[in-house]
């Protein structure tokens, strides 16, 4: 039988905006939200007992009792899989160095993608950061605005009006007014989850923005004012590592630069035309030398 949890990522793209709180909420604390009563993940998710009904109902399950029968299958299967309990051993007593189990743990996050984050929930962040968007704001927190930074330099060859907000809550702030419908706020907010990125994805639905949210499973509060929210496993030693956070941004660049097509191009030509960048490890002679050394061999 399916995961639950399988069917309600692979629904994603049909569920309405309530139902999404829903799935969010069941998916970021799988399957320990959904054994809790039906009012209780409401209340975690901001909606309404009748909007998790509604979910239940969408995946195929006649009632709630029911849908918490599936998922105490689960676990139960879970912990009785021979197959479960060798790979937990394995990971627990894994041999090799440190720097290879550092490695392998770390793909093994990268990997975890594609069950984190929904195709419908990428597709539709392609979609707002390759729109004919005004402006695109991006933000972060402690550590992620290095992260962030990287996806803004990169946008900004790709499409316009893309903008860093180093202050999203100080001198960045009128960034955040002058949004409109025609704008889009991307908010790294991982945990330990930051008070200001809840502020500013509900200042940006204020004034009209969409908002995309990019967190941790365990989701941002931010994310309850977000249109797109893209979970990352983040599960680090002895901090929380960014190696899938990196491949995520990488694929929305790709995705934006598949999206926009040969307008895309055209602007990164327009960059390496316009834009000097210096690699002394590319530089050539100073034409000075060049002439010097001229003079050289003639005297020679």
């Amino acid at each position: 039988m399916t995961p639950i949890r399988d069917e309600v990522f692979d629904r994603m793209d049909e569920l309405t905006p309530a139902e999404k709180k829903v799935a969010r909420s069941l998916l970021a604390n799988y399957p320990s939200a959904g054994l809790a009563s039906a009012a209780t993940l409401a209340r975690t998710a901001g909606t309404s007992t009748p909007t998790v009904l509604r979910l239940v109902a969408r995946i195929g399950i006649g009632s709630y009792p029911e849908f918490q029968e599936r998922l105490r299958e689960e676990v139960t299967q879970r912990l009785n899989s021979p197959v479960s309990r060798a790979a937990d051993r394995l990971s627990a007593d894994g041999d090799g160095t440190l720097f290879t189990r550092s490695v392998t743990q770390r793909l093994g996050l990268v990997e975890r993608l594609t069950t984190t984050v929904p195709p419908s929930e990428f597709d539709a962040a392609v979609a707002l950061l390759a729109g004919p968007a005004r402006s695109i704001v991006v933000s972060g927190g402690y550590f992620s605005r290095f992260v962030g930074q990287v996806l803004a330099l990169q946008l900004d060859q790709l499409v316009p009006g893309v903008e860093l907000a180093h202050e999203p809550l100080g001198a960045d702030i009128g960034r955040y007014l002058s949004m409109g419908r025609d704008s889009v706020a991307v908010i790294f907010d991982l945990r330990r989850h930051e008070l200001p990125a809840k502020r500013l994805a509900a200042l940006a639905k204020q004034q009209g923005a969409s908002v995309l949210v990019i967190t941790d499973e365990e989701l941002s509060p931010a994310a309850d004012d977000a249109d797109v929210v893209l979970p990352v496993p983040v599960d680090g030693v002895p901090f929380d590592s960014f190696a899938a956070l990196v491949v995520l941004v990488e694929a929305l660049v790709e995705g934006v630069f598949q999206k926009v097509g040969t307008a895309g191009l055209d602007r990164m030509r327009q960059w390496e035309e316009s834009v000097v960048i210096h690699r002394a490890f590319r530089a050539g002679p100073e034409p000075d030398d060049e002439d010097d050394e001229d003079e050289e061999d003639r005297d020679e």
